[in-house]
């Protein structure tokens, strides 16, 4: 029991087959193109980039600020998102930061189990990599209730939705190139560290915003 808790793999044959194609196509596609996007894109530009991709959440981020009953966080995600919008050339710039309005991430899964709903079993995701049940639906949720995908999709902008989404991917993929590359290269088995790693920093992020409620 104590093994399956630590691990929690029930679903590793089918996981492992995911794995095995999310990594054929990391390393004839998606990794490529993060190392050239890296190359070609300056520290200054990637940073406008990762600033763009974060205001765009905000909105999502705001919601769940409200959805785990924390108002002063939301209040701060929404003057991060005026200032940013405003006076950031529409995101491009974190102008609120250095005004003393850091940034926070918050997502559907934190809200979740906030709520009480334990992660469920590990699952890998197709293009999307780790994450367990609880998580998979908080992206469908984040996904299906995001106010930008559900403006652009009633203007028949979808295209829009898919390069935001391609974006943010690139943006992230190559955030991790140097840590994925540290993990492939230390482990005996790229799959089984991966899992510990996610699920480890998932229950991290999971134990501080629950610490942080009960203190509130």
């Amino acid at each position: 029991m104590a093994e399956w808790e630590q691990v929690n793999d029930p679903l590793e044959p089918m996981n492992r087959t995911i794995f095995e194609f999310n990594q054929a196509v990391d390393k004839a596609l998606l990794k490529p193109v993060a190392q050239g996007y890296r190359w070609a894109v300056p520290q200054f530009g990637r940073d406008r980039v990762r600033d763009f991709v974060r205001n765009l959440r905000a909105p999502v981020v705001f919601v769940n600020d409200v959805l785990q009953g924390e108002p002063d966080r939301a209040m701060q995600t929404l003057m991060r998102f005026a200032f940013n919008t405003g006076f950031g050339i529409g995101g491009l710039i974190d102008v609120a930061e250095p005004g003393g309005i850091p940034y926070h991430d918050e997502d559907f899964g934190q809200t979740f189990a906030v709520w009480g709903i334990g992660e469920g079993p590990y699952l890998v995701l197709p293009i999307l990599g780790p994450s367990n049940a609880r998580d998979g639906v908080g992206l469908a949720t984040e996904w299906l209730s995001d106010p930008f995908n559900l403006y652009m999709d009633r203007i028949g902008q979808d295209w829009a939705i898919w390069t935001r989404a391609g974006v943010a991917g690139l943006e992230k993929r190559e955030r991790l190139l140097d840590t994925l590359d540290e993990i492939e290269r230390s482990s005996l088995d790229y799959y089984s560290a991966l899992r510990s790693t996610y699920r480890q920093n998932r229950a991290a992020e999971v134990k501080n915003k629950l610490d942080a409620d009960g203190q509130r």
